[in-house]
Parts: structure tokens; C-alpha cells; sequence
């Protein structure tokens, strides 16, 4: 099992890990219940809620043009060192519901972080926010031995929230660390929220 984070902990990913070159992210979350009597025969339901996971792709802490940004449209970097797994419309699965490798060797020299966040698609429209959401996680594994390193599990209450900057993966030192950032935004789609990077 790897480090259980905290918001704002930093943990080292190459430290013990010196031949650590490729990484899966991993992003799950739950859809929360919702009330009961609205369902048929009053039954409890789930809200159907679509949340996206992306990484904005950062040269000296700047997202320098829209090919920087890896999402369900855009599954693979121009470099080819990240490529999101594909889009899951629903969450509620098991483990992890959107994965996003990432292949430490071929980034750009120039980049200097990879910011993992996620956003309801269409949360003004439908009207859904990080309130009617569970059990929301971004954890980060060895890819070549499948060893979880850290995991950071979101507990505080997001409602009316619509976007989330889950954790950061940054170079410092010839060293790749993540930060466990856990911070919503009211943005109502990713366009809204990356343009805050650029």
C-alpha cells in the first residue's frame, strides 16, 4: 500500500524508487444517492453524474497552448508521454474510474508539472456539483510493477463546487514529487479552469 495523504502533502515519487519511469493515475469517484421519493416507487436513486479527468501539461508553470491539455477529446500529449485511457460517463465502478499514464522519460525537458484535475461535464446545465459525489480519490502507481505509491482521498464537503484540482506532479531537483492539492473552483467546464494556468 502506498502513502494515505493528506491535502497539502507532499510525498517524493522517485525517492526509493530510482528507475520509476512510468506512472498511472489513477481517479475514481461515487455517485452520491439521491433523495428518496424521487425515484419510481420511492425508491432511493443514484444521481448520474459525468465527471472528467484531465492533466494540464505546465512549461515554467504555464499551460503554453491547448495541445498541453490532456482530456477524454485530446487522449494523448504531443510528445506521447501522457495518454488518458478514455472517458467514463457515469463513475460508480470499482477502483478507478478514469486512468491517465504518464511516461516520465519522454516529457519535454521544459515541463515542469502536470496538474490532474477533474470537472462535472455540463454541471450548470444539469445542475450537479461535487456535493452529490463519494469517495472521490486520485492515487499514483508504479506502472511497470503495479505498486500503489500514494493515494490522496477527498473528505471535505465540495457542494456547489463543479471543478476540482486534485494533486500536482512536479519536477524539483531532477526529482518528480506530487502535492496533494484537493482544491474546487465553481468553473463551470475545463476551459474555464485552465485558463487559470495560462
Amino acid at each position: 500500500m502506498g502513502v494515505n495523504l493528506q491535502k497539502g502533502q507532499k510525498v517524493d515519487l522517485t525517492k526509493g524508487n530510482a528507475k520509476l519511469s512510468t506512472l498511472m493515475v489513477g481517479l475514481g469517484w461515487d455517485e452520491a444517492e439521491g433523495p428518496a421519493g424521487k425515484g419510481l416507487f420511492g425508491k432511493i436513486f443514484k444521481w448520474n453524474i459525468d465527471c472528467d479527468a484531465s492533466v494540464l501539461v505546465l512549461t515554467d508553470g504555464k499551460l503554453e497552448s491547448d495541445s498541453d491539455l490532456v482530456y477524454f477529446a485530446n487522449k494523448k500529449h504531443k510528445s506521447g508521454a501522457i495518454v488518458h485511457q478514455g472517458d467514463n460517463l457515469t463513475g460508480g465502478s470499482d477502483g478507478d474510474d478514469e486512468q491517465i499514464k504518464v511516461d516520465l522519460d519522454k516529457l519535454p525537458a521544459n515541463c515542469d508539472k502536470l496538474v490532474f484535475v477533474v470537472n462535472i461535464f455540463m454541471a450548470k446545465t444539469k445542475k450537479q456539483h461535487f456535493g452529490m459525489v463519494n469517495n472521490a480519490f486520485i492515487r499514483i502507481v508504479n506502472d511497470q510493477t503495479g505498486e500503489e505509491l500514494c493515494k490522496y482521498n477527498l473528505s471535505e464537503n465540495y457542494d456547489n463546487m463543479t471543478a476540482m484540482i486534485f494533486g500536482e506532479v512536479y519536477r524539483h531537483e531532477n526529482e518528480w514529487k506530487f502535492s496533494a492539492i484537493g482544491e474546487a473552483t465553481k468553473d463551470p467546464g475545463l476551459r474555464e479552469l485552465a485558463a487559470g494556468y495560462s
